[in-house]
């Protein structure tokens, strides 16, 4: 079965408001009225490795769909103008309510995110991050609770994303 195009869900040209907004190539439409080609780019998206001196990792649960209700990792989409460690870090703050320092780029993973009835394609950019681990964490924003999970039992299938479960699985391999 061939997966849709990335760009299926968009009927008409962005620009002209045209239907004849047609399939370019695996990644673009363009509009056979105004010639305006739209390419279905990934979105940067980050995602917080935060580990404790105990040898444990800061986990969330998910506030909302998609997966609402499974375990997840701070992190989100990078704002236009933001570099990624920016997001990173605004990210953590807007989710657990505390200050980061983004530290190294560990590795990253593509992910096909669900949201609005789309796929929106992201590259996914893990990050060691840094906090300070007496500060008061408050699950805010996309994240319904905060959980430090003892890395030896973390079970990474109640990670609701995917790439975020091979993510996790990738860290504990490395840590």
């Amino acid at each position: 079965m061939t997966p849709p195009h990335p760009l299926d869900t968009f009927r008409y040209c962005p620009r002209c408001g045209s239907a004849q907004f047609e399939v370019y190539d695996l990644r673009a439409k363009r509009c056979a009225a105004c010639g305006f080609t739209f390419y279905a780019n990934a979105a940067t998206s980050t995602v917080a490795v935060i580990i404790n001196r105990r040898g444990e990792i800061l986990a969330t649960r998910r506030a909302f769909e998609p997966a609402k209700g499974t375990l997840d990792l701070p992190g989100g989409f990078v704002d236009p103008g933001e570099t990624a460690h920016e997001g990173v870090v605004r990210e953590v703050r807007e989710e657990l309510g505390v200050r980061a320092r983004a530290g190294e780029l560990l590795f990253s993973l593509p992910n096909a995110y669900p949201y609005s009835g789309h796929t929106v394609h992201t590259c996914d950019l893990f990050f060691r991050v840094h906090i300070d681990e007496d500060a008061a964490l408050r699950a805010h924003d996309d994240a319904s609770e905060t959980l430090w999970i003892p890395l030896h039992e973390v079970r990474p299938e109640l990670f609701g994303l995917t790439s975020i479960r091979l993510g996790v699985e990738k860290i504990l391999r490395m840590f």
